[in-house]
């Protein structure tokens, strides 16, 4: 797999996904930088019990077998995001996420081995859950939550998996 926002079509393929959906107000958007980076940025609010915005790449079979992890390029804000996988088409459910803390304005190369992934659902830890299997990821996206209001930014160049 390898995404990269350097192919303008590519910004086309996320949507976004906040707090909305369970009564909060977090706003948040994608766009693409003239730096050709996705820009994933907005406001996070805790109000009407909200507290995330994300946005996800549409499903398909990314099918990563074979891969130990993926890498991100990213410029952040100083702030704790969530990269998250799924292994099925649902709009909710058990995803898996993996944490990562960036440095404001600074380019980050980022390395989530899948170990570090662990099953969540709705913000909560799911113990028991089945093992992620990479041959098995059909979702990519990012969230940012942590109960932490305000502006937030952060600008993804590529996204792409690797072997150990």
């Amino acid at each position: 797999m390898f995404i990269d926002f350097a192919d303008a079509e590519e910004i086309l393929l996320w949507k976004v996904i906040n707090d909305d959906v369970m009564g909060g107000i977090s706003q948040s958007r994608i766009e693409l930088s003239p730096a050709a980076a996705a820009i994933f940025s907005g406001q996070l609010s805790l109000e009407n019990n909200g507290g995330f915005a994300s946005i996800r790449r549409r499903a398909d079979n990314y099918n990563l077998d074979g891969s130990t992890g993926v890498m991100l390029k990213v410029k952040g804000d100083g702030r704790t995001y969530q990269f998250r996988l799924k292994t099925d088409d649902q709009y909710d459910g058990i995803a898996y996420r993996s944490l990562f803390t960036t440095y404001a304005r600074q380019w980050q190369t980022i390395t989530l081995p899948f170990d570090s992934f662990n099953a969540s659902f709705r913000g909560r830890l799911v113990p028991g859950a089945p093992v992620l299997h990479p041959e098995q990821i059909r979702q990519i996206g990012f969230l940012l939550a942590g109960k932490q209001p305000g502006l937030f930014r952060l600008e993804i160049s590529w996204i792409k998996s690797f072997l150990a």
